[in-house]
């Protein structure tokens, strides 16, 4: 396979040195050899004394991967998995060994892009409005983009489905993927291409992987910050039978295959983003940041044993265990830092903005509270080995709708992790966390509680850790269409959509996700309810998308805004197999905080299925 990097001999000089390992008395008897080494010693000595001036803008390319675990690369030991490209740019970068980022999706992208735990964000978890990144958040890409660098975003966005907090409204000129937190469609995919649906061509990874590379190559003096935010090796695990197969043929479940081959097919596309920048004479401009999002998902609540290869990290996604928070994290600065750099120090994804923004010596807005720290002194100079510092996680779905600190709770500060407040492990000694030390270091456990204490009432304080009111009536986004997992179902309400591997139906999921829809509408008070800011006072109009593929049924609805009422009964003829919108009615109403309640007055017998409810400022 041809190496992205195959030009500067003395740039891979440390590796070899190290690989080999030759000392003098080896090479002895070979006088050649020990010239080699004498020479290349010397142009190692030469390329340090002489490094490259540092462009004082350079581009930034952060590539987020999404339930990649840290065991899902060949060079953390994984034997079965192939991924060439990956672990050659690991080889050239510096290396954080003890990176963590969120249990799940959108709390990490939050923090990656904010410098901020993500409960001050406004984002708790995934669906529900949990995953919605409040409006007045400042992104690096707004910071950036104040600073004269072009901005995009390619892929997975989940941090909220409504404007204000999208990717073209939160700093990013160029935004093509989808707001959700996945998406059904990895081949031929119809995305969005900044507020308009765009079909695609070929699997999802690729047309991410080449228009980050169209954005990157063309149209530009200005620096740029492209945000490639790939959505694999995400559920559903779609991808061409040629990439699982081997998989398979190794004796591999097909479900470990499938995501192993999207994993392998993302690799390929990295190497093509690193090949094309440096043909483009642009890798040497380019500051490239690699990680994951969180930990791997092998099915939901299993036994350690059924979990696939994580290198030994206990627990897996949804969990504060290290194999749901820790992720491969590779800083990478071609001739300018050096590689095959590993770092030992506690490092996470809230340190990427204050990081980046020391680098580039841009202040932060002074209304930022940033919790991140700097990490330029270890990526610039690795002699440095630790920063002082702690780091805190806060995610259960047990305590979503009701917030406290326990379970779910975490403190990791120099060896020691405290979890749920009664357990203690001394994670450089055990990384699986099977040892819980809290009987023989009570001191150690009680003053991380106490720390961990005083997080959590901070974060606390900020947003009261309640959900981000979705926002109607912005001339930018008018109608609004009300996704049902975004309200709240009462009575008999199911939510239904396709989920699962391959995007087939697993089974209802209590709240729902992005995606889903409401069915089994069945009886009296049956009801969903959206809690709503319109931004306008005005005239509004209300419309549902719904269908019926029995059809033989009047369904009469009542629609309740704040003390406004509305009724309506939906003839037969008006419903269809198909997915129609059908008009509830108009009322002027007042700017401020809204509760929508949709509601079935009346028995029904029929196959009634709820998709949206569509908000219009007329």
């Amino acid at each position: 396979m041809e190496r992205f990097f195959n030009a500067e001999m003395s740039q891979n000089i440390p590796w070899i040195i190290r690989r080999f390992s030759l000392d003098l008395t080896l090479a002895k008897p070979y006088p050649n050899i020990l010239l080699v080494f004498m020479l290349m010693g010397l142009c190692l000595s030469c390329d340090q004394s002489h490094p490259q001036i540092a462009p004082t803008s350079p581009n930034i390319l952060l590539i987020l991967t999404d339930d990649m675990g840290f065991g899902d690369v060949t060079s953390s030991g994984n034997l079965h998995i192939r991924t060439p490209n990956i672990d050659k740019l690991a080889e050239n970068s510096v290396r954080f060994n003890h990176f963590y980022v969120s249990p799940v999706c959108a709390p990490t992208r939050a923090s990656l892009l904010t410098g901020r735990y993500h409960q001050r964000t406004g984002v708790r978890s995934v669906t529900n409005g949990y995953e919605t990144m409040a409006p007045d958040e400042i992104t690096i890409a707004e910071i950036l983009k104040d600073n004269g660098y072009r901005t995009a975003i390619f892929g997975k966005w989940h941090l909220g489905e409504y404007y204000p907090s999208v990717p073209n409204a939160q700093g990013f000129e160029e935004f093509l993927g989808f707001r959700t937190g996945h998406t059904n469609q990895y081949f031929d995919a119809t995305l969005e291409h900044n507020g308009t649906p765009l079909k695609t061509q070929g699997h999802v990874t690729d047309v991410l992987t080449d228009q980050a590379l169209n954005f990157m190559t063309n149209n530009g003096e200005e620096p740029f910050f492209c945000f490639l935010a790939y959505n694999a090796p995400h559920t559903p695990l779609q991808v061409d039978s040629s990439w699982f197969t081997p998989y398979i043929n190794q004796g591999l479940s097909e479900r470990n295959a499938r995501i192993y081959g999207l994993i392998e097919h993302l690799d390929q596309g990295v190497g093509k983003i690193l090949k094309t920048l440096k043909s483009s004479k642009l890798l040497e401009q380019t500051i490239v940041i690699f990680m994951s999002d969180n930990g791997p998902i092998s099915g939901w609540q299993i036994p350690q044993s059924k979990m696939r290869y994580n290198a030994g990290l206990r627990d897996q996604k949804f969990t504060i265990y290290e194999g749901g928070i820790r992720t491969q994290c590779y800083w990478m600065w071609y001739n300018h830092w050096s590689g095959n750099v590993e770092s030992n120090q506690i490092a996470a994804h809230i340190d990427v903005l204050p990081t980046l923004l020391d680098i580039l010596n841009i202040e932060a807005p002074s209304s930022l509270k940033l919790d991140g720290i700097s990490l330029r002194k270890i990526v610039e100079d690795h002699s440095v080995t630790n920063i002082d510092r702690s780091f805190y996680q806060k995610y259960a779905l047990s305590n979503l709708r009701d917030p406290a600190p326990f379970p779910g709770g975490m403190i990791r500060e120099g060896p020691w992790k405290m979890v749920n407040g009664t357990e203690l492990y001394h994670v450089i000694n055990d990384i699986g966390e099977e040892h819980n030390l809290a009987k023989e270091h009570p001191d150690v456990l009680s003053e991380l509680n106490e720390a961990y204490e005083r997080w959590y009432q901070d974060i606390s304080n900020d947003r009261d850790l309640k959900r981000i009111e979705i926002s109607v009536g912005h001339d930018q986004e008018n109608p609004v269409y009300l996704q049902p997992h975004h309200g709240e179902g009462t009575g008999n309400i199911r939510f239904l959509g396709n989920r699962g591997l391959l995007g087939t139906r697993t089974g209802a999921h209590p709240t729902g996700v992005d995606g889903d829809w409401t069915g089994n509408w069945k009886a009296q008070g049956d009801a969903i309810h959206w809690n709503i800011n319109l931004m306008t006072s005005g005239r509004y109009r209300f419309k549902i998308l719904a269908r019926d593929s029995a059809n033989q049924q009047q369904v009469k609805l009542r629609l309740t805004v704040n003390t406004h009422h509305m009724e309506k009964s939906i003839a037969p003829e008006l419903l269809s197999a198909s997915w129609n919108e059908v008009a509830l009615g108009t009322s002027n109403l007042e700017s401020g905080s809204c509760s929508l309640k949709l509601t079935l007055e009346g028995d029904l017998d029929s196959n009634f299925e709820i998709r949206a409810l569509v908000v219009e400022r007329l």
